[in-house]
Order: C-alpha cells, then sequence, then structure tokens
C-alpha cells in the first residue's frame, strides 16, 4: 500500500503508512478542536480556512521526522498541529495583504467578512498555537519563536523590497528562506527533537527542511511559468500577469541583454510591470518558457533539491529516510 501525500510523496512500507495514518489522524483532529471557542462566530472564521482541507506538508514533515526516535513520544502531534496553525493562520494575514478573493477553492475571510475580521482570526489561531507550544517546553517555545520571527521577517523583506545596492536574485532567495523554509524546516527540527532523536540527526533534519523548503517554493515559479495545467493551483503565468517577481523573471533582468536569444528583448520589455492585456500576457509566457533563464531557475532549484538528498545520506537508512527522499524526487517531477 502507498500513502500519497503533498507533492507525490509517497510511503511505501506498510507499518509507516500506518503509522502516518495514525498520526495524521490525530492531527486533524486537533486541529479542529484548537479551532473552537466558545464564541461561535470565532469558531466558523477560524475554521473556514482549516475546513477548506490543504496539503497538510508541514505536519507530515513533523511526523516522518519523528521516526528518527521514538514517533509515538507525546511531544508529536501537538508539535505537528503547532506548525499548521502557525502555517494557517499566516494564510489568514497573507490574503489580507494581496487582497486575494480565493484560498483553497474557498472564499478568503477577508472576502467572506472584512480584513479586520480575517487578521483578528489570524491572531487568534496564533494564540492557541501557542497555547499548545507552551506545553512542550522552552526548547520549542524557542524554536517555534525564532521560526516565526524569520518568518515574519522573509514577508517584511519582501513588502519592502530590495535596497538599491542589493542583488534581487538574493534578496528573493532570502525572503523565501524566510517565509517558507523556516516553518518547513522548524517542523522537522521539533518532530526529531520531541521523539528524542540523536543532535546530529536533528541538525541534519533542519537542514533538510531548509533546502527542500527553498527547493519546493522555487518548484512553484517554474510551474507558473511552464506548466499548462492547473498543477500548481493558479492559472500558469499567475505571477507574470501581476508583476510578481519569481526567480526565472529575476534571472532574466540580472541578465545582460542578448538579441541572439530569440525573443530577449522583447521579453524584457513585456516585464516592465504587470500585463493585464491577455495577448501580451499569453506572448509573454511564451517567450519566457522558451529563455534560458528558465532553464536556469530550473538548475538552481534541482541544486538545492539535491542538496537536500544529500543530507539524507548521512541518516540511517529506513522508510522514513526513503519518504523524505521521495520529495527530492517530487522537486524534479514538478519542475519537468
Amino acid at each position: 500500500m502507498t500513502v500519497v501525500g503533498p507533492f507525490g510523496l509517497s510511503v511505501q512500507d506498510q507499518a509507516l503508512e500506518a503509522e502516518v495514518r495514525v498520526g495524521m489522524a490525530a492531527v486533524e483532529e486537533a486541529l479542529a478542536e484548537a479551532t473552537k471557542s466558545t464564541v461561535p462566530f470565532i469558531t466558523v472564521a477560524a475554521q473556514h480556512l482549516n475546513e477548506a482541507g490543504g496539503k497538510r506538508f508541514r505536519p507530515l514533515l513533523v511526523l516522518l521526522a519523528s521516526q528518527f526516535g521514538d514517533p509515538n513520544a507525546p511531544g508529536i502531534v501537538p508539535s505537528a498541529v503547532v506548525v499548521e496553525l502557525t502555517h494557517l493562520a499566516t494564510l489568514y494575514h497573507d490574503d489580507v495583504m494581496d487582497d486575494a478573493e480565493m484560498r483553497r477553492g474557498a472564499d478568503t475571510a477577508n472576502a467572506r467578512w472584512d480584513n479586520s475580521v480575517a487578521i483578528l482570526t489570524g491572531d487568534f489561531i496564533f494564540s492557541r498555537a501557542s497555547q499548545i507550544l507552551a506545553g512542550l517546553g522552552p526548547e520549542a517555545v524557542r524554536l517555534q519563536a525564532e521560526a516565526f520571527e524569520r518568518l515574519v521577517t522573509g514577508q517584511i523583506m519582501e513588502t519592502a523590497g530590495p535596497g538599491p545596492n542589493e542583488d534581487p536574485v538574493r534578496h528573493y532567495l532570502e525572503v523565501l528562506s524566510g517565509k517558507t523554509s523556516s516553518l518547513i524546516a522548524v517542523s522537522c527540527h521539533l518532530g526529531a527533537l520531541m521523539a528524542g532523536a540523536d543532535p546530529r540527526v536533528i541538525e541534519l533534519l533542519k537542514e533538510f527542511g531548509e533546502r527542500i523548503g527553498l527547493a519546493f517554493q522555487l518548484a512553484d515559479d517554474i510551474l507558473d511559468i511552464a506548466s499548462d495545467s492547473h498543477v500548481s493551483g493558479k492559472k500558469p503565468g499567475t505571477d507574470l500577469r501581476e508583476g510578481v517577481p519569481t526567480l526565472p523573471v529575476l534571472l532574466l533582468k540580472a541578465s545582460e541583454p542578448d538579441p541572439d536569444v530569440p525573443g530577449d528583448l522583447r521579453l524584457r520589455e513585456l516585464l516592465t510591470g504587470p500585463i493585464e492585456d491577455d495577448a501580451l500576457h499569453a506572448e509573454a509566457l511564451e517567450l519566457m518558457r522558451r529563455h534560458p533563464a528558465l532553464a536556469q531557475a530550473r538548475e538552481d532549484t534541482l541544486r538545492y533539491a539535491e542538496e537536500a538528498r544529500t543530507l539524507l545520506a548521512a541518516l540511517p537508512a529506513t522508510p522514513a529516510r526513503s519518504a523524505l527522499e521521495g520529495l527530492c524526487d517530487a522537486v524534479a517531477l514538478r519542475t519537468m
């Protein structure tokens, strides 16, 4: 039997599969409980996005990382709930910042109610995560606080943009490291820590989370351009249309104009801002798909995935390690 998780992750070992199923069921039950309030309206608002679903990528990493110690330790499921609640709360705030109208196939909280409700609901969910976290001990509190600081710092850096003398590509990678990799890395860290894994194993899993988190986010950049389907969860070229800087575009802009590259000059002209016209958008998307910058972005993404795989090689050869290696394979598949 096989459990297929986010991004095509599969668990091939039957015993591990059973443990993951039980663990994820416990996480779902705890998430439902953690988003309840004595005030009915808060419950509706807090469970709005939770009930819409999600990949549950971070809780899954907590469970897999715990396999390198005692996966039945009492802090495992609460840690998984903490990281998912933190992620969920940031989505409420992100949707306000982005003025988004849809999330996980449902109306966003700010669209259904208003910005104030969305922001305060996110705060409520953060408070519930903090209550659970307090029961995991001071080290867990410190780790989560550091991860959350990195997450917020990455968001602020994205909002502020690169400085006048700052490399936009480097700035972008630092933003992603904060916004995405921080919470994925702490998921691996907490899972292994709560399970009592060896300190060296904990460090390796944390570093794995850093790199695989960055690789998956960069893979999204490639999918936005290269995919003809809805594999990325949004229409192809959405970032191009909205003028959102992604790695392929930043790499193009960082390079010197090259009239020998077909469409290079025209593409640079089109990418000066958002592209609202459908015909111009289609033209830019097609030119971007053929540009060397996309191939370079793909190579950079695969390099981070390979770095993650290399770290795993130092871990014991277990079904859990194989499952994590499957994440590295999934990056390659997503970027094709």
